[in-house]
């Protein structure tokens, strides 16, 4: 397990695996020093044993039966809670006179949310789309949903002693649906729910901080429906749309050692694999020239390679060259272990993109999301692509979707779907857009479609080409939403119509902002500096190393000094969050020079979006009944 930085708490969760579910985890753990133990007590309990406070009695129960009595299961134990626990429950612990001595520490950790990244957390709402945004409303699991989010997000400040000024973005105009009111306050209500947990803090944590050191941005995934959709060219975006990963496992086979059948393993794609750090944001065609470099420049530098290639060359290995060959060998195997998996992974994902044709999708995506295409381009490709996957075409007519809105009024969308040749349940996918983005605001239209998802008239293009970025690389033109709406947080430039903070900065405050940034030396971008600054992180950095593998290299690197950067950025969004972004926060972070960490309800991709907005109108179906 890697470093724990005394910053980043989430590391403490960082051994679970993405895929894990709250179900399986404790809301009470207990470690047994004179075993050296770490005892999870509620693996036996179901998840309705979890109460809404976060922790469960069942959790308490058991403890107590293994640590009362003359002859307790263990001799001390230090009791951490992950959540907080109700007064009646630590009484009932006091309550044991035969329990109290033998407990070495009680305390509230706040820890109930899981890292999926070093820089994003994830409160594990897998079906917050379906439980906030569905298009059958139920009162008590909108409420449950929204509260346990907002305990669960508030703990982030909690176990990090961030105080945050709280922003959202407002409800539009609202009409007279009440279907269409809940879904427009969600940003508003979570907000509202977050500060007053956050609020309770300053007087139950020691050394909370009672002034704001950081700045939270809460979002609706309506913000941008294109990003959860277009294919993202990175390697980790392509790795987990195009792979099959589960998680952030992969699956492959080698040669067997006897000379057998193949055998299987598996390959976890996480920061602790110096490779998968260094290219996991750069575009595939980077990604790949890299690991080709990586792999000449091993065999010419590596002293086992090298004696490897004279004897293949013929030339007679010596005795010497032998014993340096036996040197060098294990870290040979291992460093060529590692570089070959990921030339594997980049070579499959390149013959799946030639196979599929996928560059050609790729780029009238694109094309349509900066206004370089339109409705020929759309209809010409459908008509010429038959043998397009239905999961492709219905990706494109959600972008297009978005794009065009008014293509789909009336029987217009049906005529795209029979054109596309998809079926009526896959079109309630594109339907279903319309519940994130709000309700219509054309009141004159009725029994037919309407994607309109606010009063001003929409554009040809959805995103502008960002004039000081030139990207070297083909489709990497498109960026999400969030990293506009970072950078003008960062710059105190939200636009006042559609966001709010709860807790606004006074204008003492935001004039400091203002002489800080006049003070600024031309050419760095300005941050306002974080009153918590005692810290040092371990984020991703875009890294080159000439053997690929070294931790000594790429994760030395990486750990970088953060002392003294601004106040920490967070984004949360709720309904899912994408690869995009998660790429867009790593990028801010050293652009902005202010640590940027996005949180969400999950981290979707594609598939998963897809299936979860059919389940939006669907009345019997749910997601524990679906396979993702």
């Amino acid at each position: 397990m890697p470093k724990c930085h005394s910053r980043i708490p989430i590391r403490l969760l960082m051994a679970e695996p993405q895929s894990t579910k709250l179900s399986g985890r404790s809301a009470v753990t207990v470690l047994i020093m004179d075993k050296v133990t770490v005892k999870v007590m509620s693996h036996s309990c179901k998840m309705a044993d979890i109460t809404d406070q976060g922790v469960s009695p069942c959790s308490v129960v058991m403890f107590l039966s293994d640590m009362s009595g003359r002859e307790p299961l263990y001799k001390k134990a230090f009791v951490f809670f992950s959540s907080p626990i109700p007064k009646e429950l630590v009484n009932h612990i006091k309550s044991d006179t035969s329990v109290v001595p033998r407990i070495g520490a009680l305390r509230e950790m706040n820890l109930e949310y899981f890292p999926i990244d070093n820089q994003a957390f994830i409160t594990d709402h897998d079906r917050a789309l379906e439980e906030l945004f569905g298009d059958v409303e139920n009162p008590r699991k909108f409420e449950a949903c929204l509260n346990v989010m907002a305990t669960r997000l508030a703990t982030v400040f909690a176990s990090l002693k961030e105080l945050p000024f709280v922003w959202f973005r407002t409800a539009k105009a609202l009409d007279d649906s009440p279907t269409s009111t809940f879904r427009d306050l969600v940003p508003t209500k979570l907000a509202a729910a977050v500060w007053n947990s956050i609020s309770m803090y300053k007087s139950t944590i020691p050394n909370f901080p009672q002034t704001e050191t950081c700045e939270l941005l809460i979002l609706g995934r309506s913000v941008d429906q294109i990003a959860p959709v277009i294919h993202e060219w990175t390697y980790d975006a392509m790795c987990h749309d195009l792979l099959d990963m589960e998680g952030n496992k992969y699956t492959y086979e080698v040669p067997s050692k006897t000379g057998g059948q193949t055998e299987r393993k598996e390959a976890l794609m996480e920061d602790r694999d110096p490779i998968w750090l260094e290219l996991r944001h750069a575009h595939i065609a980077d990604a790949s020239e890299r690991l080709h470099e990586k792999m000449t420049n091993f065999v010419s530098k590596n002293k086992a390679a090298q004696i490897q290639q004279s004897g293949r060359d013929g030339s007679e290995l010596s005795t010497r060259d032998l014993q340096k060959m036996v040197q060098a060998l294990p870290q040979y195997t291992e460093q060529v272990e590692k570089i070959s998996l990921h030339v594997e992974i980049a070579g499959k994902i390149n013959r799946i993109i030639r196979e599929t044709g996928l560059r050609e999708l790729g780029q009238l995506e694109q094309d349509l999301v900066f206004g370089d295409a339109g409705a020929k381009d759309v209809i010409n490709f459908l008509r010429t692509k038959q043998n397009e996957t239905p999961e492709n075409k219905l990706r494109l007519l959600m972008i297009y979707a978005s794009v065009y809105p008014e293509k789909f009024v009336g029987d217009r969308g049906l005529k795209l779907m029979q054109l596309a040749r998809l079926s009526r349940e896959d079109m309630k996918v594109v339907n279903n857009m319309q519940l994130i983005g709000g309700s219509s605001d054309d009141k004159k239209t009725t029994g037919s479609f309407s994607l309109k998802f606010n009063t001003q008239k929409t554009k040809q293009a959805t995103r502008k080409d960002r004039s000081n970025e030139e990207e070297t690389w083909q489709l990497f033109r498109f960026y999400p939403m969030v990293e506009e709406l970072i950078e003008n947080l960062s710059k105190g430039e939200l636009p006042k119509n559609e966001f709010s903070c709860i807790n606004e900065a006074s204008p003492t405050v935001q004039g400091d902002s203002q002489r800080a940034t006049q003070r600024a030396p031309v050419g760095q971008a300005s941050a306002p500096y974080s009153m918590r600054s005692k810290r040092t992180a371990n984020w991703a950095q875009t890294r080159h190393s000439d053997d690929g593998y070294c931790s000594d290299s790429i994760l030395r690197i990486a750990s970088t000094d953060f002392k003294k950067m601004g106040r920490r950025i967070f984004v949360f969004i709720i309904g899912g969050a994408t690869r995009s972004e998660l790429r867009v926060c790593h990028k801010l972070t050293t652009k902005l020079r202010r640590e940027v960490v996005l949180g969400s309800s999950s981290i979707d991709d594609p598939p998963q979006y897809i299936t979860k907005l059919k389940l939006l109108s669907e009345r019997d179906l749910s997601m524990d009944s679906l396979k993702i």
